[in-house]
C-alpha cells in the first residue's frame, strides 16, 4: 500500500477480511486520488463500490505485514471446490515445462466443484501431444504448486488467442471452457 491511501482485503459486502484471506483489495474512499464515477453510469459507479470501499476488480491477500500480493483479476480466479486459484502462479510453471512455449488456464464449469482448473497449452515446435503428455502435464503442476491447482484438463492449441499488444484473452478461452462443459453436459 501506498502512504495516505487505505488499501484493505475485503469481502463483498464490504467487510475487512483476516489477515490471509483471499478477497477483493479495495481503497477506502475518500482518496485524493480516486475516481469520483464513469461518465453518465451511475449505475456502473455504484457497482464499483461497497460502503466506503472502491473494489479494484483484483483479487488479492494480506499478509502479517500488511503487505498486499495479487491473486489475479476477479472474473480471472477460478473457484474450485471452496479454493480461489490465480491463474498467473500455475501459468509460470507450465511455462517451465521443457514441452510447453505458451499457456493459458482458465476455470471450466464443473457441477462437482464449481469450476476445474482447464489448461491451454502451445506446445514447442516439433513436440506431438499425447494423453502421456497430459498426465506428465499434470504432474509437473502437482509436484511444484498445491495439490488443488493442477489442471485437470489440458487442451493443446496450435495459438492462443492474443490481443495486439501480446497479452492473452482469457475471456475467450473461458467462453471455449464454458462451451466445452454444456457441450458435455448434453452428451
Amino acid at each position: 500500500a501506498v502512504p495516505g491511501h487505505t488499501l484493505a482485503i475485503v469481502d463483498a459486502q464490504g467487510n475487512v477480511l483476516p489477515t490471509g484471506s483471499h478477497g477483493n483489495i479495495a481503497v477506502r474512499k475518500p482518496d485524493p486520488v480516486m475516481f469520483l464515477g464513469y461518465w453518465e453510469n451511475p449505475q456502473a459507479t455504484a457497482a464499483k463500490f461497497v460502503g466506503d470501499w472502491l473494489l479494484t476488480g483484483d483479487v488479492g491477500v494480506q499478509d502479517e505485514q500488511g503487505r498486499l500480493s495479487f491473486v489475479g483479476r476477479d472474473d480471472d480466479v477460478i473457484t474450485s471446490s471452496g479454493y480461489r486459484i490465480g491463474p498467473g502462479e500455475i501459468e509460470d510453471c507450465l511455462l517451465g515445462h521443457p514441452d510447453i512455449a505458451l499457456a493459458a488456464v482458465v476455470g471450466k464449469p464443473d457441477a462437482r466443484r464449481t469450476e476445474i482448473v482447464k489448461a491451454y497449452v502451445v506446445l514447442k515446435a516439433g513436440v506431438q501431444p499425447s494423453d502421456a503428455l497430459v498426465s506428465e502435464i499434470q504432474h509437473w503442476v502437482k509436484s511444484r504448486l498445491a495439490a488443488h491447482e493442477y489442471p485437470r484438463e489440458v487442451s493443446f492449441l496450435d495459438a492462443l488467442p492474443m490481443t495486439t499488444t501480446g497479452k492473452i484473452i482469457r475471456r475467450q478461452l473461458r467462453q471455449q471452457a464454458t462451451q466445452e462443459a454444456a457441450t458435455r453436459t448434453c452428451s
